[in-house]
Order: structure tokens, then C-alpha cells, then sequence
């Protein structure tokens, strides 16, 4: 795999060593590739493919390990709990115990920008890491590498308080108040292979902002502020327990 810009990058053998999978090189490559990096190489096949595969299996894959942990815990504190193990954070998380910026292609831009310590071009990696041993091995091998990567995170799952979910946080704390349902209002700017997503929302007097490479990650940055504006106004509010990763 070819150096790109000035950071050197290690081989990806020693990845696959921290991931205990092994992949073709060819699809370990394209999980790899961010589109900023497939932009300037002239528009060769990125991981968004990948991404959405694997974020698929995360999915399959977490919510039976929650339904199996947890059988007296209803639909919603389940769904609530998925939301936090796959959430863009903690995937980021992961990906920084991985060292995974080290080994991601970029382009230039990015690169500038630090975009190998960004949690949302870390937390897609990881999702097209794993979509990368679906396809490789099946079901089974994806599911104990998903496992190796969030079961520290889903063994707390259960404790993670408002930070599970900070749009039904936010409902739910606004509800509390009177204030009504929140309001989002979402905005995209840059070209498609780098695009940014705006979120702000309205919460009675409260507003809260927030930004993504994805619309659902700029609502939920946007909602944690606005849910911890409310928690500050001091009416007793239980304050939210953040994700330690």
C-alpha cells in the first residue's frame, strides 16, 4: 500500500494482527480507501460499500447480544443501548485502540485536516473493516471480530445513561419541561465526496448545534448539546453518564 502525503503509514499486516482476521489484500485495501483518496486518484472504488455492509452486520450483530444479555430490558432501553455501542463515538474508539488513523488513505485535504483522528472517517473504517470479513469469511468470523471490537463497550451498554441515545434524551427532558417535541432543522454543504451536515435544534428555549459527515451524527451532536443546556438550567435533571472508551 502506497505511502500518501507525508505521514508514514505501516503495513497493513500488522492491522490485520490487531483485528485477528485475515483479508484479501485487494478488499483490505478498499476498506481502507476514504473518498477523499479515491476522489484524487481519479475516482477509484472507495469503502462505502463496505461501510454500509458492515455497519449492517454491527448491527445484526449487537442487537442479538443485547437481546441474549439483557432479557427483561424492554424494545427501547435495547434500542437505546445499540445506539450507543454503534454510535460514531464509540466506533471512533475503537478505531484509536486499533491505531487505525495510521493505516486509512486519504486525500490530501484530509490529511491536512487531521482526518486520520477524525471519529467519523474512524468509526466508517471499522464499519468497512467489518463489511471486509463478511465477505471474506461469513457470518461467524464477522461476528467474533465484532465481538473482539465493541464487547467492552456492550458490557456497559446498559450504564451509559443519557449518552445512549441524545435525541430520546432530548424528548424526553423537553417533554419533562413542557416545552414540546424538539425541532431539527438540517443543512449540507461540499461536494459528495466530502460532504458535511449542519444540525441545530430547538428545544423551547434551548437550541443546540451540531455537525457530520452523516445527517443522524449532526442530529446527534446537535441533540447532546441541547440536552446538556437543559440539564444545566438546574432543575434537578440527573446529569447524563458519558461513554468511557
Amino acid at each position: 500500500m502506497p505511502a500518501h502525503g507525508t505521514r508514514q503509514r505501516p503495513e497493513p499486516t500488522a492491522l490485520l494482527e490487531k483485528l485477528g482476521v485475515h483479508l484479501d489484500p485487494e478488499l483490505l485495501v478498499l476498506a481502507l480507501t476514504h473518498r477523499s483518496f479515491a476522489h484524487e486518484a481519479g475516482g477509484i472504488p472507495t469503502n462505502e460499500r463496505l461501510e454500509f455492509l458492515g455497519d449492517t452486520v454491527l448491527g445484526l450483530v449487537v442487537t442479538e447480544a443485547l437481546y441474549r444479555r439483557h432479557p427483561d430490558q424492554s424494545e427501547g432501553e435495547l434500542a437505546k443501548m445499540r445506539a450507543a455501542t454503534v454510535s460514531q463515538r464509540a466506533l471512533a474508539a475503537v478505531a484509536r485502540r486499533l491505531d487505525l488513523g495510521r493505516y486509512i488513505l486519504l486525500g490530501k485535504g484530509e490529511m491536512g485536516t487531521r482526518g486520520f483522528d477524525k471519529d467519523s472517517i474512524l468509526s466508517d473504517t471499522v464499519e468497512a473493516l467489518i463489511g471486509a470479513a463478511y465477505l471474506s469469511h461469513g457470518l461467524e468470523v464477522a461476528r467474533d471480530l465484532v465481538h473482539r471490537l465493541v464487547d467492552t463497550t456492550l458490557e456497559h451498554a446498559a450504564d451509559l445513561g443519557a449518552g445512549l441515545d441524545w435525541k430520546t434524551s432530548l424528548q424526553e427532558a423537553a417533554a419533562l419541561r413542557g416545552f414540546g417535541a424538539p425541532v431539527y432543522e438540517v443543512t449540507a454543504e461540499g461536494p459528495e465526496h466530502a460532504r458535511v451536515f449542519h444540525a441545530q435544534v430547538s428545544a423551547g428555549p434551548v437550541v443546540g448545534l451540531g455537525e457530520g459527515t452523516a445527517k443522524k451524527h449532526a442530529e446527534q451532536a446537535a441533540a447532546e448539546q441541547a440536552y446538556r443546556a437543559i440539564t444545566a438550567l438546574g432543575d434537578g435533571t440527573p446529569a447524563p453518564t458519558d461513554l468511557d472508551a
